[in-house]
C-alpha cells in the first residue's frame, strides 16, 4: 500500500464493517481469560467467579478502542498485524478495568445489559448468607477483579508479538494513557463533590470538558490511535496531527455517549435510564442545561435541576421531568454543535496528517461517523 498524502472527498455512506475485526478481539480476549483462568486454577474454585466477572464483561463491547489502535498502527505501515491485535486487545481489557472501577465509584446496578460485577458479587454474599455486610463483599470483589485487568492488559502489552523497538515507542503511550486515565477518574469525582455554585457558565463547561479530556477522550480514541501509530514509527508532526483528531473525536464520542446517558433507550446502551442523572455527573450537557435553564435563578426548572439531579432515589416522572427541562434549555442542540465542530476537528486534523496509507485514511475516516454517530 502507498503512503497518501491527499485529502480524500468524505463520503458519509462509507461504512466500514468492523465485524470480523470484532471477532478477531473477541478470539484474543477469550484466549487470555483461558490461560488465566490456568494460571489462578491452584486458588481453587472460590476465585472462579472472580475471573467470570471479568468474562462476562467482556463478551460485550463495541471494540472501538482496539480498532483505534490497530488502525493506527496498519494506518501507517506497521506490518506485524497479529502483534498489534494483542495490543489492540489489551486496550479492551485495560477497559473493562476502568468500568468496573467506574461502576463502584458511580454505584451503578446495571452495564451493558446485565448486573455490574459488584451486584453480582453482593447478592451471591447474600444468597449464600456468609458473614459481613454483602455490599461490602461486593464492592471489594469488583474493586479486585478491576486490578486483575490492569494486570492482564500490561501482560498482554508485553506478550505482544511485536518487534522491541515498536513495543518500547509504543510503551511510552501506553504507560501515559494508564496514568492520565486514573488521575482522570478522581478528577470527575472531585469536580462531582465540589460543585459548580460559586462557577459561571463557561467555567462549568471548561471544568467539564477537562475531565471529558483525561477520563475519555484521551482513552477512548487519542491514547490506543496513538500506541499503535508510535509502534509502527509515525513522525512527530503526524503524531501531533493525529492526537489532535484523537483528543477532538473522543470528546465528540463522549459527548454523545452523555446524551445516551440522559436520553438513550436502555435496550441499547444496557444502562437504566437516566442513570447519569441519579449519579449527579458533572457533563457538559448538564452545564449547558444548568447555564441554559438559568439555574441560580429561581424558576422551576432551575430548582428542579439543582435540588434533583444526584438524586439516587429519582423516580421515572422525575427524569422525565429532568430531561424535559434539560431539552427546553437548549442543552441537546448546543451540545449537538459541539459534537457537530469536534466532527469538524477531527476531519481537519486527519487531512492535515502526510503520513497515512489510503487504506487507514480511509478508516480513520470511517471510524469518525462510527464513534460519533446517534444509534449507538
Amino acid at each position: 500500500m502507498s503512503a497518501s498524502t491527499t485529502t480524500d472527498e468524505h463520503d458519509p455512506q462509507a461504512e466500514l464493517d468492523l465485524g470480523p475485526f470484532r471477532a478477531l478481539i473477541t478470539g484474543e480476549l477469550d484466549a487470555e481469560i483461558e490461560r488465566q483462568r490456568r494460571v489462578l486454577a491452584p486458588l481453587g474454585a472460590d476465585v472462579v467467579p472472580l475471573v467470570d466477572a471479568i468474562a462476562d464483561l467482556l463478551a460485550g463491547g463495541k471494540r472501538l478502542r482496539a480498532a483505534f489502535c490497530d488502525w493506527g498502527y496498519r494506518a501507517f505501515g506497521g506490518t506485524h498485524t497479529g502483534g498489534i491485535r494483542t495490543v489492540a486487545a489489551a486496550m479492551e481489557m485495560f477497559q473493562a478495568a476502568a468500568l468496573l472501577h467506574d461502576d463502584v465509584m458511580d454505584d451503578s446496578r446495571r452495564r451493558r445489559g446485565r448486573p455490574t460485577a459488584h451486584v453480582v458479587f453482593a447478592e451471591e454474599h447474600a444468597r449464600r448468607q456468609w458473614s459481613g455486610p454483602s455490599e461490602r463483599y461486593g464492592l471489594a470483589g469488583a474493586i479486585l477483579a478491576g486490578n486483575l485487568c490492569l494486570s492482564w492488559c500490561d501482560e498482554m502489552f508485553a506478550r505482544a508479538d511485536l518487534p522491541a523497538e515498536e513495543l518500547a515507542r509504543a510503551r511510552v503511550v501506553f504507560d501515559e494513557m494508564r496514568s492520565h486515565l486514573m488521575a482522570g477518574q478522581f478528577l470527575d469525582m472531585h469536580v462531582a463533590v465540589t460543585g459548580w455554585d460559586d462557577l459561571d457558565e463557561a467555567a462549568r463547561i471548561s471544568r467539564s470538558r477537562e475531565v471529558v479530556r483525561y477520563k475519555s477522550a484521551q482513552y477512548s480514541v487519542a491514547h490506543p490511535l496513538l500506541i499503535g501509530a508510535q509502534a509502527a514509527g509515525i513522525g512527530t508532526d503526524d503524531a501531533a496531527h493525529l492526537r489532535d483528531y484523537g483528543l477532538a473525536l473522543g470528546e465528540a464520542f463522549q459527548f454523545r455517549d452523555d446524551l445516551l446517558g440522559v436520553f438513550g433507550d436502555p435496550e441499547v446502551t444496557g444502562k437504566p435510564a437516566g442513570d447519569d442523572l441519579r449519579e449527579g455527573k458533572r457533563t457538559v450537557l448538564l452545564a449547558l442545561a444548568w447555564g441554559g435553564a438559568h439555574a441560580d435563578d429561581g424558576s422551576a426548572g432551575a430548582r428542579l435541576l439543582r435540588e434533583r439531579i444526584g438524586d439516587p432515589t429519582l423516580d421515572g416522572p422525575t427524569i422525565e421531568a429532568l430531561r424535559e427541562t434539560i431539552t427546553a434549555s437548549g442543552a441537546v442542540e448546543r451540545l449537538e454543535a459541539l459534537i457537530d465542530e469536534d466532527t469538524a476537528r477531527a476531519r481537519d486534523a486527519l487531512s492535515a496528517t502526510t503520513g497515512l496509507t489510503t487504506e487507514g485514511r480511509s478508516a480513520l475516516d470511517a471510524l469518525i461517523d462510527r464513534a460519533t454517530r446517534r444509534d449507538t
